[in-house]
């Protein structure tokens, strides 16, 4: 017997790489088979007097194990209306879902990496792994696709608000809501730099439950980010609100900002305000440089002494006021008087305030607020700041709407509402080879009398045996 292993021997990362490619090229040729063959049967067993035959046509679907081509009949249907319309009965048969040409199984694999990592650096995860090739622009037309469809359906729970007909039943005591902007750097046309747009992010929560020890999480935590006008933007989280609560049964809402004029506006006299800590520090930071002037402020501001603060700072100001017009330590100092002066009903928490809160639901703990820095780190600014990156509006509105939409665990969920339900109506006079999977109405008249051929046996199975079908018969036999 031969030991001897041969100089031009196979590592085993290539020897991986081939029997992944040799699998994912029988799946393709299984999934193939199985459509041809299902289209097969519903066109024997259709009614050939609703559905009228008009040839086959050619398309594909990109999978996660690569690009299937397959050909299906189209069929000409009457309508109610008397309009016509042209139906592939496999696409409804199967529920042919996918986004363009992208099944949704890859769809959601290709949105959780792009929530991830750059255009092009999913494209190149995506294509060594999935068996197929698919190009950056490939990657962000699906992002313009899934965020475009976020932001209708957006605007679903915003009409029911405006018709008065909300579908939120929840009722807590509390709601506690922090609001921020992230700056983002854009371009214009021909990608040239223009001035950065603020993303708007609002987090609500109903307060902390403990994690484990000396650990807590949010309860209930909700996001809602967008590139949106401050009206639309907040139409649409109140609107979120109200899909979820019932809000006139909110006992006390309570709202934690930055004390800009575009959060604080659309709140009643009765919303409990905060002015949020960390803009206060970072303020103080910006304007006041010399650091014993500062650690004297800071100092005040923490122990809950905002007349003493006010007052060290005037007088700070006006002990360096000077002639030199390059020198702005006084009017810098004036600024961050204006800022916390503006905001001085707001300046303690309000536990500090001898406001009385509603108890909270068991198991349920109130903290003081603080928390939309880290959301908008962990939520937007990882993902959208920094390695020089520069965002269209649109753009950065989509991959946002992508970005809160996976933080609140419900991106799997979206995309697999998202189809391609598209019917081609007579005034399309030419059908063309490479047409979107659309679906049939799931109702006709009585019912879908094409629906249960679904149900017959596999026709795979009564094919020639290749190796790829005996395996697909190991596997599902």
């Amino acid at each position: 017997m031969n030991n001897t292993i041969p100089e031009n021997r196979n590592t085993f990362k290539e020897l991986e790489k081939k029997i992944y490619a040799c699998a994912c090229e029988s799946a393709r040729e299984i999934t193939k088979t199985i459509l041809d063959e299902y289209d097969k049967v519903l066109m024997e067993g259709r009614d050939k007097e609703a559905y009228r035959n008009k040839g086959k046509r050619r398309t594909s679907v990109k999978t996660i194990y690569g690009e299937v081509e397959y050909e299906r009949n189209v069929y000409k249907k009457k309508l109610e209306d008397g309009q016509t319309a042209y139906i592939y009965l496999l696409d409804e048969a199967i529920s042919m879902d996918k986004i363009g040409m992208i099944s949704t199984n890859l769809a959601e694999k290709i949105a959780m990496t792009v929530t991830e990592s750059p255009y092009r650096v999913t494209a190149e995860t995506i294509s060594s792994m999935g068996g197929q090739t698919i190009s950056h622009g490939g990657v962000w037309n699906l992002v313009q696709k899934v965020g475009e469809r976020i932001s209708q359906e957006e605007q679903v729970p915003v009409r029911e608000m405006e018709a008065g007909a909300p579908r939120g039943t929840q009722e807590v005591p509390v709601l506690f809501e922090e609001m921020d902007g992230v700056w983002l750097k854009m371009q214009g046309k021909d990608h040239k730099k223009v001035k950065k747009q603020e993303m708007k992010v609002a987090v609500t929560y109903e307060g902390w439950v403990e994690d484990g020890k000396n650990n807590s999480r949010l309860y209930n935590k909700r996001v809602i980010a967008g590139m949106e006008k401050s009206e639309e933007f907040h139409k649409k989280r109140e609107a979120a609100l109200e899909k979820k609560y019932a809000v006139d049964e909110i006992g006390q809402r309570i709202l934690n900002g930055d004390g800009g004029s575009w959060i604080k506006e659309p709140y009643d006299p009765d919303t409990i305000i905060t002015l949020d800590g960390f803009h206060v520090h970072q303020e103080i930071k910006r304007r006041i440089t010399e650091k014993k002037a500062a650690g004297r402020i800071t100092e005040l501001y923490v122990g809950e002494k905002p007349d003493e603060m006010l007052e060290y700072i005037n007088i700070y100001a006006d002990s360096v006021e000077s002639n030199d017009e390059s020198d702005k330590r006084s009017s810098n100092a004036r600024k961050l008087h204006d800022y916390l002066n503006n905001n001085r009903d707001n300046l303690l928490p309000w536990k500090s305030r001898g406001i009385d809160i509603l108890e909270p639901a068991e198991g349920i703990v109130y903290k003081n607020m603080g928390v939309q820095e880290n959301q908008n780190c962990t939520v937007i600014t990882m993902r959208m700041k920094h390695r020089r990156m520069r965002w269209s509006t649109q753009g950065a509105n989509n991959m946002g709407k992508l970005l809160y939409t996976k933080e609140n665990q419900e991106l799997p969920e979206t995309i697999n509402r998202y189809t391609d339900e598209k019917m081609h109506t007579e005034e399309e006079k030419e059908i063309k080879p490479c047409l979107s999977a659309a679906k049939a109405p799931k109702k006709d008249g009585k019912g879908n009398p094409y629906a249960d051929l679904i149900n017959h046996k596999v026709p795979l199975f009564e094919g020639i045996q290749t190796a790829s079908r005996k395996a697909f018969k190991k596997i599902f036999g």
